[in-house]
């Protein structure tokens, strides 16, 4: 069986030959949309190059859109009209490939969840007046039960907000559309930090709506740079995740929340805080919506508690809110899934929730305290109780480089590319998800290679052929 082969001019580093050939052939239609490109290492015998020379290059064309790494299938060509998508850094990994995928931000397993999920069920099939409920059309916001419930919940958490303040949605994501969907139109724009979670890319993508990229470090968004950002760009919202910034873990601290607050009152934007970590081991500050409730939209989610496969979230904005917020709900999904919603609310009437959330704060605390401890001298930054570290390449490493040496030792991590607003060029640094592998012994493993990988790099990532 033949194999695409290009003709490299053997000008300059051969993995970036190799990568400037794969877009050319994409453009030109010689490799079509859809197209699997040949097996790395039959690639490099007939190129007489390196298996790493390979590898760069299509990690490479990946982070330039060019093609799309679907682990365990192969490279594939991606459609060059299609927008880059924000969650490219998304796979799907065979629980039996050994893989360990500390790419995704995912709750840490334990049979309790599962066990605990059962018995929500079976508590719902003992009520009748529950299941002719599940299957009824109800309120756009969520039956008032449900937000009550669901108050109640996060009021231990914290996050004391009236039940009637509440709207029931299908998770984090579906609030980011439905807080896009009421407050802006097509065409204008929204405010996020340089780098932002990927979710809010894709909503932006979707909705036509333009973005300005704000400056940000260590203590969160730079308020000043927002300032500036305003007068040269004037932007309708911001949004903002004050406790546990996406990837990069920073945490906006006491004086820059005020700080931020007087700015929105004096510019009139709205603030769109997603909340979804209240559950990390600091001494609490206090959330946007409680400094300016009259101009804040919250999100929440079970997600990062119970599972992300339950598709159930909530939302706290201001009365006045409700109507468009309603509206935009209904047009996308008519209301939140009555089923859904019984169910998470059954979890936490159960007290499952609550030992669940024990159990997972502990675990999250040993992991991270155990990761400190394994690349504490890279330096890396997160939160103690936090899914996460971000993690800045030492040196001159490149992280596509890093990337593809984790992928070849079976760990997988993200890169700084996914998290990228608009034109904003990708640090070099990854984001490590602790909490997303299966065992503290598939940590402990992931763990050793990355810190083998940035202690002793591979000489492979830096020959040329």
């Amino acid at each position: 069986m033949t194999i695409w082969i290009p003709l490299l001019p053997g000008h300059g580093p051969r993995y970036r030959e190799l990568a400037d050939a794969i877009a050319a052939a994409a453009a030109s239609g010689e490799l079509a949309t859809g197209a699997k490109l040949p097996p790395q290492r039959r690639l490099a015998d007939a190129l007489g190059v390196t298996v790493g020379t390979v590898t760069r290059a299509y990690a490479l064309a990946e982070q330039r859109g060019v093609v799309s790494a679907r682990v365990g299938s192969g490279t594939y060509v991606r459609d060059a009209g299609a927008p880059h998508q924000a969650f490219d850094h998304v796979r799907r990994v065979a629980p039996d490939s050994g893989i360990v995928d500390l790419s995704l931000s995912l709750p840490p397993p334990h049979p309790q969840r599962e066990a605990s999920l059962a018995r929500a069920m079976h508590s719902i099939q003992q009520d009748p007046a529950l299941l002719r409920a599940a299957i009824d059309y109800q309120p756009e916001a969520g039956q008032s039960w449900q937000r009550t419930v669901i108050s109640d919940w996060l009021a231990t958490l914290g996050r004391a907000v009236p039940a009637e303040e509440l709207l029931i949605n299908q998770g984090g994501m579906h609030g980011i559309f439905l807080s896009l969907s009421a407050l802006l139109s097509p065409g204008e724009r929204l405010a996020a930090e340089r780098l932002t979670y990927p979710g809010l890319i894709s909503g932006l993508q979707q909705l036509s709506l333009k973005s300005v990229a704000v400056a940000h470090d260590e203590e969160g968004i730079d308020i000043d740079a927002l300032a500036r950002a305003f007068e040269q760009q004037p932007f309708r919202a911001l949004y903002v995740m004050p406790d546990c910034h996406n990837p990069t873990t920073a945490r906006l601290s006491e004086d820059r929340r005020r700080a931020l607050v007087r700015l929105a009152r004096e510019r009139r934007f709205w603030l769109i805080e997603d909340d979804i970590h209240p559950q990390l081991d600091e001494a609490p500050l206090t959330p946007l919506y409680r400094l300016a409730p009259e101009c804040t939209v919250t999100l929440f989610s079970v997600a990062k508690v119970l599972g992300g496969g339950l598709r159930v979230g909530a939302m706290r904005a201001p009365l006045a809110l409700h109507g468009r917020l309603t509206a935009a709900l209904r047009a996308q999904s008519w209301m939140p899934p009555p089923l859904m919603a019984s169910l998470v609310c059954r979890w936490i009437e159960s007290g499952d929730a609550e030992t669940l959330l024990r159990w997972q704060r502990d675990e999250l605390e040993w992991r991270f305290d155990h990761a400190m401890e394994r690349l504490g001298e890279f330096s890396p930054r997160g939160r103690r109780g936090g899914f996460y570290l971000w993690l800045p390449l030492p040196g001159e490493l490149r992280t596509s480089h890093v990337v593809a040496q984790l992928q070849a030792q079976q760990v997988n991590v993200s890169t700084a590319e996914s998290f990228c607003l608009g034109s904003v060029s990708a640090p070099q640094a990854i984001r490590v998800c602790i909490s997303a592998a299966d065992s503290r012994e598939a940590l402990e493993r992931a763990l050793q290679v990355i810190a083998t990988t940035l202690g002793d790099p591979d000489p492979m990532l830096w020959q040329t052929v």
